[in-house]
């Protein structure tokens, strides 16, 4: 079902935590809401869903307005950080508890939990106190209690964060794949940019309480709007300078580096953006070489992450593929690919 938000505000006492954030998804698109702790992912999140009253602004659910709307006829799916599993209920009963608050008829209620917990993959274990399963089928209950109310909409507030490493990306293609199959409008907020980028159509990076960029995740990561989405969004280095008035397709970084303005430029620029990749190891000599310090190198397996220093004490990071070591201490030069740099609209 298309979910709007418009010009949404909320304030706790004289501190705004959320901004005049406006955006809308189609039915059976997935939104995800990035961005660190305290920038008002989850506050938005929550106005959504009901639990708190905007300042300002609008909730539209499939064409209506549902701002005032209290969250039990909102018919939202919510899965929370916490899961909030009733602990003295088996898994089918948690799973059951939205239906028997709906007054929902015996035979109808079983037949629902009964799916609902098969496509979690979690019917066997529908007798199974929550403190008799993992952590994941944890989540895979919380999941199916949101599903089972068929609901308009579905919201997951970081339910993958109490999670390991490899359970984070099972889960994180399991509900990728339900939420797809099931066609249900989606919104996911997380600080993680790989749970992000893998799961969404759209990803609202926020800052402060204000959404910087809204877009593909394949146009945030590799056309990013400000310094803080470039950084956020892949560890881009962010080049401040100014294009030089005698020749117009140079622009001079403060850290020593000549580069082309990048197409796209549409005034005279004072930041771009370069990811760590986009930074090639190269030969004294070669066309756009800079020298520079490794002062660091951190192995991450596929690839080595070495911060650079360059003459003007300036730092940058680059990433190599990981069979390419450079030793700590040693200097090289490095040049930046032309066809990569990316305008900022702000530093």
């Amino acid at each position: 079902m298309h979910l709007e938000t418009i010009q949404l505000c909320k304030a706790f006492d004289d501190a705004l935590a959320v901004r005049e954030a406006s955006f809308q998804i189609e039915r059976g698109q997935v939104l995800s809401l990035l961005g660190p702790s305290g920038c008002g992912k989850t506050t938005t999140l929550r106005m959504i869903a009901g639990f708190e009253q905007p300042t300002s602004g609008r909730i539209m659910l499939g064409g209506r307005d549902i701002t005032e709307l209290p969250a039990r006829k909102r018919n939202i799916g919510m899965v929370f950080q916490s899961y909030a599993l009733f602990p003295h209920m088996t898994a089918a009963q948690n799973v059951a508890f939205g239906l028997d608050m709906r007054n929902i008829g015996r035979s109808e209620r079983n037949d629902r939990v009964s799916r609902a917990l098969e496509i979690v993959r979690m019917a066997s274990l529908s007798d199974r106190m929550p403190k008799m399963l993992s952590g994941g089928q944890q989540q895979r209950v919380a999941l199916a209690r949101a599903l089972v109310i068929e609901p308009d909409l579905l919201l997951l507030d970081e339910p993958l964060s109490a999670l390991d490493l490899k359970l984070r990306e099972e889960m994180r293609d399991e509900i990728h794949g339900i939420v797809r199959g099931l066609n249900i409008t989606t919104v996911f907020v997380t600080h993680d940019q790989g749970e992000a980028l893998v799961l969404s159509d759209l990803v609202a990076v926020m800052s402060e309480g204000t959404i910087e960029q809204l877009a593909t995740p394949l146009e945030v990561y590799h056309r990013p709007r400000t310094g803080f989405v470039a950084q956020f969004i892949g560890g881009a280095n962010v080049l401040r300078g100014r294009q030089r008035i005698e020749n117009n397709g140079v622009f001079d970084t403060e850290f020593g580096i000549e580069l082309p303005v990048p197409l796209g430029a549409s005034a005279r620029i004072e930041a771009v953006a370069v990811r760590p990749e986009d930074i090639e190891i190269v030969a004294d000599g070669a066309a756009g070489a800079t020298n520079a310090l490794v002062k660091r190198a951190r192995f991450l397996g596929s690839v080595i992450e070495y911060t650079l220093e360059t003459d003007t004490g300036h730092q940058l990071t680059a990433r190599t593929e990981g069979h390419f070591n450079l030793p700590e201490n040693s200097r090289i030069y490095f040049a930046v690919r032309p066809d990569r740099i990316v305008p900022l609209e702000r530093p």
